[in-house]
């Protein structure tokens, strides 16, 4: 059973930056993709950002290219998720996920085998 426990995140004003971590045991994890999900209340999951396996590829939504940044250091078994000049629009639950096999980003929220329980991201306007 791989475990993911998220940290960081909290209250920030619109402009501002917050850092989300992921970190993961029970596992391979220099061999799991990964990912950040956000889900709004009555809102549907969403993809935020990926990373393959090796750091090689990521993914960024649209929405947060050129404010988000995501990185992995296999050596410490962590995933990180820094996010600046955040908005309003960026307030939601985040989600760090990881997917088994494969060795590319991926985007969808059933291409991931494991969940963190998530963490707060809330932007004043």
């Amino acid at each position: 059973q791989v475990q993911l426990v998220e940290s960081g995140g909290g209250l920030v004003q619109a402009g501002g930056s917050l850092r989300l971590a992921c970190a993961a045991s029970g596992g391979s994890f220099s061999s799991y993709n990964m990912g950040w999900f956000r889900q709004a209340p009555g809102k549907e999951r969403e993809i935020v950002a990926a990373i393959s396996w090796s750091g090689g590829s990521k993914y960024y939504r649209d929405s947060v290219k050129g404010r988000f940044t995501i990185s992995r250091d296999n050596a410490k078994n962590t995933v990180v998720l820094q996010m600046n000049s955040l908005k309003y629009e960026d307030t939601a639950r985040y989600y760090c996920a990881a997917r088994l096999l494969g060795g590319g980003v991926y985007i969808k929220a059933d291409d991931y085998d494991y969940w963190g329980q998530g963490r707060q991201v809330t932007v004043s306007s």
